[in-house]
């Protein structure tokens, strides 16, 4: 391997790893999202005085039908206290253009959740995501979303901490 190259992948690697991330996991869609399917992160807190950043990762392919997303997402504390959000997050541009970066065909979106948490109790928390999409007109949501391929979040210490 060239010398330049092994270089130039160090410094992704050190860059990649400054950001301030404290935990971060992704979880593979197979084939489409039922709307039945929760997708489920377990984590420690941090600390319990500093605060964070939480953060939904999704990435699309060009099989995602629509330019929006809604999301219901629990985070369950330690002490059995939930708190639920229902969540809209533009998937791309008017035009019809992808929001998110990658240079294929799938592109990844990293989305605010939660801005400056502190985890007041030291623990196990949880936070369980799932789709809460419907075609415009419709009751039902959609049974098998397609074009997301995984789900993720990550938990960043806030900057200026």
């Amino acid at each position: 391997m060239h010398k330049s190259v092994v270089l130039f992948f160090i410094a992704i690697l050190l860059l990649a790893c400054n950001n301030g991330t404290v935990y971060g996991e992704y979880q593979s869609v197979k084939g489409s999202w039922e709307m039945d399917e929760i997708i489920d992160f377990s984590f420690q807190a941090p600390d319990s005085l500093n605060s964070y950043n939480i953060f939904l990762n999704l990435r699309n392919d060009n099989d995602y039908p629509f330019s929006n997303l809604f999301l219901i997402v629990n985070l369950d504390f330690p002490d059995g206290k939930t708190v639920s959000d229902t969540l809209e997050y533009e998937m791309a541009k008017p035009n019809g253009e992808w929001l998110g970066k990658g240079f294929s065909s799938v592109k990844e979106n990293k989305l605010l959740y939660k801005e400056k948490v502190v985890f007041p109790n030291m623990g196990d928390y949880h936070i369980a995501v799932e789709h809460a999409m419907r075609k415009n007109g419709e009751i039902n949501g959609v049974s098998s979303l397609k074009g997301i391929t995984d789900v993720g979040i990550s938990i960043e210490k806030t900057a200026n901490e």
